[in-house]
């Protein structure tokens, strides 16, 4: 007898580039027969998707996505729910989760589910501009579109007083001005203002954009904040080294970084 048990697969693409694309994901796609998402996200995958259905949404619209990839899946289907990124950071599967939890769905014999992690923002932006995450570091998004704006700043206090590095998401949008202002006041109250700021738009697509500035300086650069833009902001140890944001982890307290060879040598 065929096995009809259904097949949901929340998919990260990553950045945006095939070449920043796992394998697992790719398979994923391919071998999925239905592929849903938000509409600049299978856009991305254009070239993977030939011959299968397609649903593509606007913005906002994630509870819809989320039921219509359960209730294809809960009919014996195999679908591919896509995010860019990481789907478990600030992605679908937490909400797709939700709803198979409200429905009592059951991992031994309901629909099949797999998270397929991707890279984030936060792995690719850093990538951009040198070594910003080499110690702990916090993240936190500026939408308050589903969490209220007292608990962003709450959360914002803490990473600043705690000296985290922070990498910031959403950082702006049409309607979201003051945010990114506001946050930035905070941490001038914790950080010097020459504290090295990288600002990414796109990282790895066509429209990327890279800036390395300063907390101070944040804010000159508004025509780069957007919803595809990563804010990263250093700690009392970043230092900006030739256009590189550097977070030491601290091995220059335990050991000689230079070996006397190469001292020798020069």
């Amino acid at each position: 007898m065929q096995n009809t048990r259904g097949r949901l697969y929340v998919v990260g693409v990553g950045p945006g580039h095939h070449d920043h694309m796992t394998f697992r994901a790719r398979h994923a796609i391919e071998e999925s027969q239905i592929v849903i998402g938000y509409e600049t996200y299978v856009s991305l995958i254009e070239d993977l998707i030939e011959g299968k259905e397609v649903y593509r949404y606007p913005m906002t619209q994630e509870v819809d996505r989320a039921n219509q990839a359960i209730e294809f899946a809960e009919k014996g289907r195999i679908v591919s729910l896509v995010s860019s990124g990481d789907p478990g950071i600030y992605g679908m599967v937490g909400l797709i989760y939700e709803i198979l939890a409200d429905k009592k769905w059951n991992n031994q014999n309901g629909i099949y589910v797999e998270c397929i992690p991707g890279v984030s923002s936060l792995n690719s932006c850093s990538a951009l501009i040198g070594s910003p995450l080499m110690t702990d570091f916090a993240v936190v998004s500026m939408s308050d579109l589903l969490v209220p704006w007292e608990i962003i700043v709450k959360r914002v206090e803490a990473a600043a007083l705690g000296d985290y590095v922070t990498v910031i998401y959403n950082p702006a949008s049409k309607r979201r001005i003051h945010q990114l202002k506001d946050t930035r006041d905070i941490f001038l109250r914790y950080r010097k203002p020459e504290t090295p700021v990288a600002i990414v738009k796109g990282a790895f697509r066509e429209s990327q954009k890279v800036v390395v500035t300063t907390l101070e300086k944040l804010l000159e650069y508004d025509e780069m904040l957007g919803m595809i833009t990563t804010v990263i902001i250093g700690n009392s140890s970043t230092f900006n080294y030739n256009g590189l944001m550097i977070n030491p982890r601290g091995y220059k307290s335990k050991y000689d970084l230079v070996s006397e060879t190469t001292k020798t040598m020069n």
